[in-house]
């Protein structure tokens, strides 16, 4: 048995494990088996994957020992085991595996984080999010296992649920979806399309922010957190945005982002600015901090977002400076605002009349420092205290107003 990015010598050693184990059933699941199907039948190129998912009818951590006792600690390496389940990751000649013991799952309530208790190999691949991925390659028998046509869904290049409420169940399905939509560039399927707009018209929850944050299930947030922040660290982020629009899922989040028109040069702007790109999506929902909120989003980034509101109305009082003001002087606004810098680098995205000084003082000018030194100051007679710091920052004002 062969398979792709896995080297012929661990699988040997892992099958002499699970047979003096007393594994029944030991098989890789889920991306390793997908994409190595599309490499060999459907020529797209092999990027490998960072690690390999295995699922065994029988002890993980057992498993786990008998590798070290046929290869030794040397070869096997960081060894850890997780969650109630035994979940198992550890190293073999420098390989990542995962293993993790065959479970089925039932949703108690739609969001809700299932229950989770033993099952077969079987019962595993039916609680997975898509028919491509829920195939298994049995390690044991050499057996490629795929109940759900998921082979065919690959060659028509569809995405496709592997049943009727699977969305309703964990709408997390839904980013999910664009991402490998944007990844592999696959489209849903009609009925796996009609079903996100089934769901999305039906959700029991509001997203508005307007009303009460917290009326999500927290399990479901920080899913639809994890699964964005997925999106936008490794896929095609705005093509996977442009699949959420397409499928008027936005509403899962917040309705203010369906139409937005200015979306993709705001977030590439964060992007080359250096901040995560998350925030830089929400800032235009009317309560960027509340939808923050919900999501689980990091606290600091939720106070980048409420500061946001604030800038943007000082931005349109009689008190802000002119576009073409001095750095000086707009540095001295700024700073006696007290805005954070991320909160300024994230208005330069939404590009307000001010954006350049707004990036210019983001850059350079807020880097400036005084020409002389606090140290140099108190050998000339100054005393530690207020006025000290005052006049630090009129010789960086300064400075700053020599460097036009």
């Amino acid at each position: 048995m062969n398979l792709t990015g896995v080297p012929s010598s661990v699988l040997a050693e892992l099958r002499a494990a699970a047979v003096g184990a007393g594994v029944k059933r030991l098989a890789i699941v889920g991306g390793a088996v997908r994409d190595g199907l599309l490499h060999e039948c459907h020529g797209r190129p092999w990027t490998g994957v960072p690690d390999l998912d295995w699922v065994l009818e029988g002890d993980a951590m057992g498993l786990a020992a008998e590798l070290v006792k046929r290869c030794g600690k040397e070869r096997v390496t960081e060894l850890q085991s997780y969650g109630s389940f035994g979940t198992v990751a550890l190293q073999l000649d420098g390989v990542a595996l995962d293993f993790a013991m065959a479970r089925r799952e039932t949703y108690p309530m739609p969001g809700e984080n299932p229950v989770v208790e033993p099952g077969s190999l079987d019962s595993d691949l039916v609680r997975r999010d898509f028919t491509i991925n829920a195939m298994a390659q049995d390690l044991m028998s050499g057996q490629l296992i795929d109940p759900h046509r998921g082979q065919q869904d690959l060659a028509d290049r569809c995405l496709v649920f592997l049943h009727d409420e699977s969305v309703s169940d964990d709408p997390t399905r839904v980013i999910r979806a664009s991402r490998y939509a944007a990844r592999l560039g696959f489209v849903l399927a009609p009925d796996a399309k009609q079903q996100v707009t089934a769901t999305v018209r039906r959700w029991p929850w509001s997203w508005h922010a307007d009303d009460a944050p917290d009326q999500a299930p927290p399990a479901l947030a920080n899913r639809l957190r994890m699964e964005l922040d997925r999106l936008f660290a490794v896929e095609p982020w705005a093509v996977a945005l442009d699949c959420l629009e397409e499928w008027q899922a936005m509403a899962l989040l917040d309705s203010s982002l369906q139409h937005d028109r200015g979306r993709n040069r705001r977030i590439a702007w964060a992007q080359r600015l250096g901040l995560p790109l998350l925030p830089a999506w929400l800032a235009v929902a009317p309560n960027p901090e509340a939808v923050a909120r919900r999501l689980g989003v990091p606290g600091q980034q939720q106070q980048w977002l409420k500061q946001l509101l604030r800038l943007r109305e000082w931005l349109l009082s009689v008190d802000v400076p002119d576009v073409h003001a001095a750095p000086d002087v707009w540095t001295a606004a700024l700073e006696t605002q007290g805005w954070m810098p991320e909160t300024v680098a994230l208005m330069v995205c939404l590009q307000p009349q001010q954006w350049k000084p707004l990036l210019r003082w983001w850059g350079r000018w807020r880097h400036l420092k005084s020409p002389r030194s606090a140290r140099d100051l108190i050998a000339d007679g100054w005393s530690s205290g207020p006025g000290l710091g005052a006049e630090l920052q009129r010789l960086r004002l300064e400075a700053l107003r020599r460097s036009r």
